[in-house]
């Protein structure tokens, strides 16, 4: 049986390769080029999502989220220069980090309470914070396709229903659907 919130994790990871991979073909520059945007330029975008990934991941691993937001909101202030081939391997790395840490986990469905400093406390599934986590970072994927083509170049396709094709069929999709 599926892991909802485990496979729309390695959308997440895998969509921010395909972005990445994407920006690589490009003149080294792209990251850096000012837009008229929420973000300036692209490397902002790709920190403040690497950052508050990270966070989350901390939230998840039973940081305080005001404790894990101190600790990581500045991360984005230290990866701003960072070159594409950097930004592909702190994400890599960090995908690993969750995927260690969905196999400790026992029950994606358990409730902690966060305390938001932006929103308040409330109760919330740990599975609903990673789904937070890949809400946040395909809003800005969306941003960052924008980005692209307002400095002239194509984007590239980063879609969920794409990465259902760029994986391995499952056994049991592929018995259920031969029925």
């Amino acid at each position: 049986m599926t892991n909802h919130p485990v496979e729309m994790f390695d959308y997440h990871a895998w969509a921010i390769q395909t972005l990445l991979g994407r920006i690589k073909e490009l003149p080294s520059s792209v990251l850096q080029q000012e837009v008229n945007t929420s973000f300036s330029t692209i490397g902002e975008v790709f920190a403040h999502v690497y950052a508050l990934d990270k966070c989350w991941l901390q939230v998840l691993s039973g940081t305080s989220m005001p404790q894990a937001l101190e600790a990581c909101l500045p991360l984005q202030q230290e990866i701003l220069g960072y070159a594409v081939d950097e930004f592909a391997i702190a994400f890599r790395e960090l995908a690993e980090e969750y995927r260690a840490w969905f196999r400790s986990q026992n029950d994606l469905e358990q409730s902690i309470v966060l305390d938001n400093p932006y929103a308040g406390t409330r109760s919330t599934r740990l599975s609903e914070i990673v789904l937070q986590a890949v809400n946040h970072g395909t809003y800005h994927r969306g941003n960052i396709l924008t980005m692209l083509r307002q400095l002239g170049h194509a984007s590239i396709m980063n879609d969920y229903s794409l990465y259902w094709y760029r994986q391995p069929a499952r056994s049991h999709e592929v018995e259920e659907s031969a029925k």
